[in-house]
């Protein structure tokens, strides 16, 4: 094959990048390509979007170190389904080479674009690459799709060779990169958007970015199942946003994450394999995305009551973890993983609001969301998805707010209103008399609001709600 072009989407690195690798190994030249996908960005919300500028800067960096090689990667703004058979028709190409994408949307997409380019001659080809294993790779003995986690990571684990594992060599071949003079980049204000806090929050982005969060991470990674569920610690890996657009490889985070001896980093294979195992769910129950796993649950009753579902976006619920944990997403796009399970328990079973209603929010604001963890982690909350939590265990705001913040760190960090209230009473503050709460500036409806429900009373009509789903 003379010539290819490698898409790049959900990928933006060079190193142990499957579709690349592909290119370079069947073409003698290889171009490169990305699109900021008009038919994505035209539907955000908020015109200062932190992943479009994450993703601005990871493309930046990109086409700076191709350049470095003497390529360079074409950006476009429009369409993608028109731009790559475009610009693959201008290129002169033989084959479009790019990695798998496992959405509904992006699924459809890449039929429009195949259909495109074969009408042109020109060959469409998909690799995988963000996840170990996709699909029906991992099946259980009756060769039906697990949906449940457990046995799913036993089979995951059992199946798992070196080979799986492996890096793809890209740097080997990179001299077959095709010579081309430097292409401009769109600016983000030229696409519509604008600058926001991302840099002033200290989220480094681009394959530099990932590189310098792993490396902190890995200091830290055998302490990972002591600290990950206190959001006051540095705990996390902080790397959900660069998996998310692939500036760092997952096969190189499993495998170092495999090999490690150590309790943390076993852990932390889990939640790798949790990612494996939603996007495989949205692949075989597609279903999910705007449907209840569980078909008794997709029609719950929920009152949706705008104004408290009000109060929760804007992290006036009363209750200090939940709002401080509102806060924390308002403010850097960013949510500690604990306190999305907290924060979405009490939305749909405090508030008894439709988890689809959270999902969306959390959609429009994280800037780490994946359509597959996303939905679920939010199923998972609110007991409608494969292998969650039963519906009659209800996270206590208060109780899980003692065990994980217990110095109330986190919530003075986030609500800085509540800092003179002592260690117990950060987190029920309604417990404090009015001379106490005057005495911490923190009068309740006038520093900080009254609790919106009463937990107890909230969590016996869930009960009724549930069960009475249930029963039908």
């Amino acid at each position: 094959m003379d010539a290819a072009l490698v898409w790049f989407r959900r990928d933006l690195r060079l190193a142990d990048h499957a579709a690349l690798y592909a290119a370079l190994t069947a073409a003698g030249r290889v171009h490169c390509a990305f699109v900021f996908d008009t038919a994505i960005l035209d539907a955000l919300p908020d015109r200062a979007d932190r992943r479009v500028e994450f993703i601005w800067e990871s493309v930046a960096e990109l086409k700076t170190e191709l350049e470095k090689r003497g390529a360079t990667l074409h950006v476009r703004h429009g369409p993608a389904q028109d731009e790559i058979p475009r610009l693959a028709q201008a290129l002169g190409v033989a084959a479009v080479f790019a990695n798998h994408d496992y959405e509904p949307a992006a699924l459809a997409r890449d039929a429009q674009v195949a259909r495109a380019l074969r009408q042109a001659g020109i060959a469409f080809e998909t690799h995988k690459d963000q996840v170990i294993f996709e699909k029906a790779e991992v099946l259980s003995l009756a060769g039906t799709p697990f949906s449940v986690f457990t046995p799913y990571k036993n089979a995951w684990l059992k199946k798992l060779t070196p080979f799986f594992l492996q890096a793809y060599p890209t740097e080997k071949y990179l001299g077959r990169l095709a010579r081309e003079d430097a292409q401009p980049l769109p600016a983000l204000e030229a696409m519509g958007f604008q600058r926001t806090n991302l840099r002033t929050l200290g989220i480094p982005a681009g394959m530099s970015g990932a590189t310098k969060l792993y490396a902190d991470f890995k200091k830290r990674l055998h302490e990972y199942h002591e600290r990950r569920d206190f959001p006051a610690l540095k705990g996390p890996s902080y790397l959900s946003v660069h998996l998310r657009f692939g500036t760092i490889s997952i096969r190189k985070l499993a495998r170092e994450a495999h090999y490690a001896a150590s309790r943390g980093a076993q852990v932390w294979l889990s939640e790798l394999i949790w990612r494996d195992f939603y996007f495989q769910i949205l692949h075989h129950h597609p279903r999910v995305v705007g449907h209840a796993f569980k078909p008794a649950y997709d029609a719950l009753p929920f009152p949706n009551d705008k104004s408290l579902f009000a109060a929760w976006c804007e992290a006036r619920t009363g209750y200090p973890l939940v709002d401080a944990a509102m806060r924390q997403l308002n403010q850097t796009g960013y949510m500690h993983n604990r306190l999305r399970m907290v924060v979405a328990s009490f939305l749909v079973k405090d508030l008894l609001i439709d988890w689809r209603w959270g999902e969306r929010y959390f959609a429009d604001r994280l800037n780490d969301f994946d359509l597959s963890a996303n939905n679920g982690g939010w199923q998972w909350a609110a007991s409608t998805g494969c292998d969650a939590q039963p519906y009659f265990r209800i996270f206590n705001p208060v109780t899980q707010s003692q065990k994980f913040d217990p110095g109330g760190k986190f919530i003075r960090k986030y609500l800085p209103e509540l800092k003179g209230c002592d260690d117990k009473a950060i987190h029920a503050p309604w417990t404090l008399t009015a001379e106490k709460q005057l005495q911490a500036k923190a009068v309740l409806g006038r520093d900080y609001p009254l609790p919106v429900i009463d937990h107890a009373i909230q969590r016996e009509r869930a009960l009724t709600l549930y069960g009475r789903a249930i029963k039908r």
